[in-house]
């Protein structure tokens, strides 16, 4: 069943890498083509896009994009609002570069994803009809965060004060799953701190959320929390089991 959205708006999926910490699976295979419950990664999230009525979708690639240009002409050749845009900078470069090879595509209302985050449709619904701010952070909590965790402090109204893996432990209180969306004067903010980041060239080793760490010092980055929902980050191989036990279901 689709999900209608206020408004069309775009995603960007951010997919690039090779994603080593799963080797031998990733040797010839990126991360974002794994199998969950028999379904690639990159499936589940662009079925999850088709399903909230999002259907213009840029997908950013990287290590073997003939694989990712394949699984497209295969199962989504009926959509063409879903593309590609190569990343050339993926072996020595973090995800900021990605953001800015995407940067033409953050004119309007748009979705960040990362290409490692399997999501279901209903997170995203609640993500997507959360309250209007310029950029929205999906967050979801735990009892103990691990240093791989992308932490984050929030404020007493649920606003984001800082987004890191080094976040003080005694000032967590959430973490970021991977999803964002950007909304109004968001786009703007975030497109030029971006176009601004990679004229220095040390930035080629950030995170896009080093930017967003930036805005929510401003005030301009919410959070919406997806507790109960489904969703699995895969880093390691064993995340690949709990995302297909959780997936399956």
């Amino acid at each position: 069943m689709t999900i209608p959205t206020a408004k069309p708006i775009k995603a960007i999926i951010l997919s690039a890498g090779q994603g080593r910490r799963l080797l031998p699976l990733t040797e010839n295979t990126p991360k974002c083509l794994l199998p969950v419950a028999d379904r690639p990664v990159l499936a589940w999230q662009i079925d999850a896009l088709l399903a909230a009525g999002i259907d213009n979708i840029t997908v950013i690639t990287g290590f073997q994009v003939g694989l990712i240009e394949e699984l497209l002409q295969q199962q989504y050749a009926e959509y063409p609002g879903i593309k590609i845009l190569f990343n050339p900078f993926y072996e020595v470069a973090d995800n900021l570069a990605s953001c800015w090879i995407a940067r033409g595509e953050m004119g309007s209302d748009f979705l960040i994803l990362n290409g490692d985050t399997v999501i279901e449709p209903a997170l995203l619904s609640k993500v997507l009809n959360s309250p209007p701010a310029p950029i929205t952070l999906s967050v979801d909590f735990k009892t103990s965060y691990d240093a791989d965790d992308m932490k984050v402090q929030l404020d007493t109204a649920g606003w984001v004060q800082q987004v890191s893996k080094i976040v003080p432990p005694h000032q967590v209180n959430a973490e970021s799953i991977g999803l964002i969306y950007f909304r109004g004067d968001g786009v703007r903010l975030f497109r030029q701190a971006v176009e601004e980041a990679l004229r220095h060239p040390a930035e080629l080793k950030s995170w896009y959320l080093s930017i967003i760490d930036r805005l929510a010092k401003d005030h301009r980055v919410n959070s919406c929390s997806i507790s109960g929902l489904r969703w699995c980050e895969i880093d390691f191989i064993e995340d690949l089991s709990r995302a297909g036990i959780i997936f399956s279901q």
